[in-house]
């Protein structure tokens, strides 16, 4: 399975690992680290828009949060996106 990582796991940044998922699979997105419970649902509308601007419909992330912002989890779920579909290294 193709995959793509993009950020750290130092204090405030996140791991953000992108594998793709069969066509119509939608996205799944999984979340591990501290004050998941505090910041979950604003994770997930940021990773959710990121990859909705970006015309991702079907995709498998996973996020490590460390406390990154809202720009730096925009940021990194970019980055792993865009070097999922081939368009950065």
């Amino acid at each position: 399975m193709k995959t793509a990582q993009a950020g750290t796991l130092e204090s405030m940044d996140c791991l953000v690992t992108a594998s793709a998922a069969e066509r119509g699979k939608g996205i799944f997105i999984t979340m591990e680290g501290a004050n998941i419970a505090r910041f979950r649902d604003s994770i997930l509308k940021t990773a959710k828009a990121t990859l909705q601007e970006l015309g991702i419909k079907d995709v498998v992330l996973s996020i490590q949060f460390n406390g990154a912002n809202d720009v730096v989890l925009k940021a990194r779920v970019e980055a792993a996106a865009r070097t999922l579909m081939g368009g950065e290294e």
